[in-house]
């Protein structure tokens, strides 16, 4: 069906307005069978079962289909198969004096542009068009674009295609007046190939120009034909840029929400007059931090269910569970409690991630990078991938016993004081786990 549609947009209008014979085997059965076809697909349509819009449930009650066929799309696609060529071909057998006169007179060709009416499943193949955009949006951004872009184009051509064909109608059912660009370039004899190039050619010069084209109008219907192809140009010029646009924004939004957000920390920075070092250091920290990219990361999990946040946390924090010791033998409700309570962070090289005497709020994982725990003896020791630090001063309620500093770009994961406690609430066997640790660091200290 959708190639026979589409074979309709395309054929038909060339056939109506280039070619006086309409009576050839090829054309006759191009006709009967998209008139049947059409006729067949409008019976089925009355047995299709529709996608609810409000869920993924199906409706196949043929009474319910029926009435919301009738309310919807069934004008439309009965216009669109009124078996045009039928009639015609019926009446051509009868051989009839009617129709003989009828024919001399151009009557005939008039009244084939009835056959035109089929251009309306132009709607039914922008429908299966909107639904392919869907399906690819599902899965693959890019392609979903890519549609989008083609379909425009494609929209764009065809619309070229029946302007070039309306221009050389119009003159055709004038019988060529002397005005018309037909008759001053001295087509009227030409080949279809020859008149529809030209045709196309004086279209897409009014449509993509914006203008009358090579050739200022002189005959009163030229003159209405081009202000037509000159709106149509427009306003699909207007659409193409407006949606490409769109379409190039909606790419890489989270890319775009970076730069944006950058901007306005740039504009900070040369507000306040920072030092040119000081800015450096906080270019690289969103570098680091964001690499390019910026998600609303709490509104997006916030609005998931807990079994989903759930996953997209584990999935995350997939190379720190594998890295860590902790997490390795501990039970699984454990470690998804604690993945859903850390926060990500990250530090620049030289930065004091913790100093000692200090009230301690968090704890630390250490996901990538590594640090240096430096203790009042000038005692070094180093920390990296899969480690943690900062539970102490959680566990006793005191201050920091050490300061850790960051050797190289750290990306951590924190555990404030609150959720810590609250996590070992409901698993006080990791509790000692954690307390046999901190002992240890703490004889060591």
């Amino acid at each position: 069906m959708l190639l026979l549609m589409m074979g309709n947009l395309i054929i038909l209008p060339v056939g109506i307005t280039f070619f006086r014979d309409e009576n050839t085997a090829s054309w006759i059965i191009f006709n009967v069978v998209s008139d049947t076809l059409f006729m067949v697909d409008l019976v089925l349509n009355f047995r299709t079962g529709i996608m609810k819009e409000d869920s993924t449930e199906i409706l196949l009650d043929p009474r319910a289909i029926r009435q919301k066929y009738l309310k919807t799309w069934f004008l439309v696609d009965f216009l669109s198969s009124i078996p045009v060529d039928y009639i015609f071909l019926m009446v051509d057998s009868l051989d009839s004096e009617v129709y003989r006169t009828a024919r001399a007179l151009r009557i005939v060709r008039f009244t084939k542009i009835l056959s035109l009416l089929r251009l309306l499943r132009l709607s039914r193949l922008i429908r299966y068009i909107h639904q392919w955009e869907e399906i690819f949006h599902m899965t693959y951004d890019l392609a979903s674009a890519m549609v989008r872009i083609v379909n425009l184009i494609g929209m764009m051509l065809l619309l070229c295609h029946w302007d070039g064909c309306l221009q050389f109608l119009v003159p055709m059912l004038q019988d060529f007046p002397s005005d018309c660009w037909v008759s001053k370039n001295l087509m009227v004899n030409d080949t279809w190939g020859v008149q529809y190039s030209y045709a196309l050619f004086k279209a897409m010069s009014h449509m993509l120009c914006i203008g009358y084209g090579a050739q200022a109008p002189e005959g009163m219907t030229d003159v209405w034909l081009t202000m037509l192809s000159m709106i149509v140009g427009a306003t699909c010029y207007a659409m193409f840029i407006g949606h490409a646009t769109a379409l190039i924004q909606s790419l890489d939004s989270s890319r775009r929400q970076y730069q944006e957000k950058y901007k306005q920390v740039e504009q900070y920075m040369s507000f306040h007059k920072l030092p040119a070092d000081l800015r450096q250091k906080i270019h690289e920290y969103y570098e680091h931090r964001f690499q390019g990219k910026m998600f609303d990361e709490e509104n997006i999990l916030g609005e998931l269910s807990e079994p989903l946040k759930e996953n997209i946390v584990s999935f995350n924090c997939r190379s720190l569970v594998a890295n860590m010791p902790l997490f390795a033998n501990a039970d699984p409700n454990f470690v998804t409690a604690v993945l859903t309570k850390l926060r990500f962070e990250v530090f620049q090289p030289a930065d004091f991630i913790i100093r000692e005497g200090t009230v301690g709020r968090k704890m630390y994982f250490i996901q990538h990078g590594r640090v240096s725990v430096l203790t009042r003896g000038n005692k070094e020791t180093k920390l990296s991938d899969g480690s943690y630090f900062g539970e102490i001063c959680l566990l006793t309620r005191g201050r920091r016993t050490a300061s850790v500093r960051a050797d190289t770009y750290c990306r951590l994961y924190s555990l404030s004081v609150d959720s810590f406690n609250e996590v070992l609430e409901e698993h006080p066997m990791m509790r000692r786990a954690f307390e046999t640790v901190a002992v240890d660091r703490l004889d060591r200290i």
